[in-house]
């Protein structure tokens, strides 16, 4: 039986010290950045799904942020008509107080201008923006959709009857907003059209009655407006559980993919060092060793 010695092992040696220390840098940035894939080559086809997987969250993510800015939209539209209702509620007060018939014309009067003021600030209420945009315009947003001429106390609304919706995830979209005419000068109910006329029989003192009913109507049209806010506060919470719980998902699939097992690559690392030393050890004693030339001097 022949042996076979290697007459040139540096070059093999100078491998193993290469392979050695490849070996104890993958299980370093396993260690550092707890992933088993940290390039492309090192798994192409846990590279490509981690690529989808967070081009799926980015996507999340946008949703979400669209989730939000809608959210705190609808929030504020909801407290503004909050407190239209609670104008009107206080309308019908005035109303059925001025439709006493022990109240002298200047008592009517007094109470006549409260509701001046009601009116005042419902406009100004029908005027609400949000991030500088004005709430209840329509699609014309950069236009303050209602005007009062204080000498005819007349409101007039420069808004559209136009909606816009936005996607919430894909597939799903919703409206974002209610146009202002349909709001504050609903057929069914106008709010600037009930208070006005209260506000004339007050100051002329006939057919209080009948704008204590239109009060009352532009109240139940407004509150009937405000599920559409609620509703959709809904649909966006659970839209916003929805995405978070695959944003959630997404991220175990993630660790799934690449994620390092971190005790097997301490491991590695421990045997590369000691595979590193054992390789260096030996080429120091190989290159010691004497040559042929050595052995003529």
């Amino acid at each position: 039986m022949s042996i076979r010695l290697n007459p040139d092992l540096l070059p093999s040696l100078l491998a193993s010290i290469q392979d050695s220390k490849q070996s104890e840098t993958i299980a370093t940035l396993q260690l550092s950045s707890g992933r088993s894939v940290n390039q492309l080559s090192d798994n192409p086809v846990a590279a490509a799904s981690l690529v989808q997987n967070h081009d799926q969250a980015a996507g999340d993510g946008q949703f979400l942020q669209n989730l939000s800015t809608l959210q705190s939209k609808f929030q504020v539209a909801d407290s503004t008509l909050g407190n239209v209702v609670s104008a009107l509620t206080r309308a019908l007060s005035l109303g059925v107080e001025g439709a006493n018939g022990t109240l002298t014309a200047a008592d009517r009067q007094a109470i006549a201008g409260e509701v001046q003021g009601l009116v005042n600030q419902t406009v100004s209420l029908a005027n609400t923006t949000y991030q500088g945009a004005f709430l209840f315009a329509g699609t014309k947003v950069s236009t303050q959709p209602f005007t009062l001429d204080p000498a005819t106390n007349a409101v007039t609304y420069n808004g559209n009857s136009a909606t816009t919706s936005v996607e919430l995830s894909n597939g799903d979209s919703i409206s974002a907003n209610l146009p202002g005419d349909q709001l504050f000068q609903n057929a069914s109910g106008s709010v600037t059209g009930a208070l006005q006329d209260l506000y004339t029989a007050l100051t002329t003192g006939a057919n209080i009655p009948g704008s204590v009913t239109e009060v009352q109507n532009a109240l139940n049209q407004v509150n009937q407006q405000r599920v559409f806010y609620g509703n959709n506060l809904n649909q966006i919470s659970s839209s916003e559980s929805f995405l978070n719980q695959d944003k959630l998902n997404l991220s175990q699939q993630e660790n799934t993919l690449v994620g390092a097992d971190l005790a097997t690559a301490a491991a590695n690392f421990a045997q590369a060092q000691v595979a590193n030393q054992a390789t260096l050890n030996a080429t120091a004693r190989v290159l010691g060793l004497p040559t042929l030339l050595d052995f003529l001097k």
